[in-house]
């Protein structure tokens, strides 16, 4: 399994640096712990959640363990492992490339303030282009040998406490929302009706969760209690979860059971919101991949 992404599938490829806000998944509370009955101190692995996440699934669902050598994220140009022959082309001949987008290039240039974008100037243009580059990075892999590819549509990102912190997290933001099915609707349709790509709609399965309407929504749904706030929550504006002062003192707050909220922190899921996410995928999934991947 080959695995093309952030932070919604890095299962502990970027390095710790101490002190630093992209490393907080190497520190406390991240880590190996699921809730409040257990007893001992989290184990950081570089994982933003409070256990396992996405790619962790999908490798659990292919018999695979989470940190077999078969899974990897990829630092390295991927050609140039297979043109050095790191990985050979027969090996690419019977894996799983997913390739996952989190939200990381439009929500890196927004203002906290103003929603999701300040405007919509361009707004069409900039989301073609992003597809446009997931759509070349499928082809690319399809070009070197990988026999089957799965692709992230865009989650209900209006929905992350990032967005809905501004109204006390009630509500979602519609032109987060929006966006993300903009996104969408570009992916369907580039990518939609090519061979031996699948598209694992994460919009939904993420709505049906935290964002249905009354009397609908999954299931699982019921599982989740404030499902638009975050386990862990910065104490004060503009920190972060394991945020700590300069006397060591924790700079946030930790709910007490982690499986009754969906997301971690301020946009990432726990380790039962991605449970119950991949739970409402497996089946279409599955059916992609056949059972010729199933161990």
């Amino acid at each position: 399994m080959f695995v093309f992404g952030d932070d919604f599938v890095d299962n502990g490829n970027v390095p710790d640096i101490t002190g630093e806000k992209t490393s907080r998944q190497w520190s406390y509370p991240y880590g190996s712990y699921r809730n409040s009955s257990w007893s001992g101190v989290p184990v950081p692995t570089g994982r933003f959640s409070n256990y396992r996440m996405q790619s962790d699934f999908i490798a659990r669902m292919l018999g695979l363990h989470p940190t077999s050598k078969h899974q990897i994220n990829l630092v390295t140009p991927f050609k140039r492992l297979v043109n050095d022959g790191v990985i050979e082309t027969r090996q690419l001949h019977h894996s799983v490339a997913l390739i996952a987008i989190s939200g990381n290039d439009y929500m890196s240039g927004s203002d906290a303030n103003n929603g999701f974008y300040s405007s919509f100037d361009d707004l069409d243009t900039y989301m073609g282009n992003v597809v446009t580059e997931i759509l070349d990075n499928v082809a690319q892999l399809q070009t070197l040998g990988v026999r089957k590819v799965l692709v992230n549509n865009m989650h209900p990102i209006g929905c992350t406490p990032l967005q809905t912190s501004s109204n006390n997290y009630t509500t979602c933001d519609l032109l987060g929302n929006y966006g993300a099915s903009v996104h969408n609707k570009y992916l369907k349709q580039m990518i939609g009706e090519r061979d031996n790509v699948h598209i694992l709609d994460l919009y939904t399965a993420f709505t049906d969760i935290v964002n249905h309407a009354p009397g609908e929504g999954s299931d699982r749904s019921k599982d989740f209690k404030r499902k638009l706030t975050p386990c862990c929550e910065s104490s004060y504006k503009g920190g972060y979860c394991g945020k700590l002062s300069s006397s060591g003192k924790h700079l946030y707050d930790l709910c007490q059971n982690p499986d009754k909220r969906f997301y971690w922190d301020e946009t990432h899921p726990t380790h039962a919101g991605w449970e119950a996410v991949m739970e409402a995928l497996e089946q279409p999934l599955m059916e992609f991949l056949d059972q010729d991947y199933v161990r």
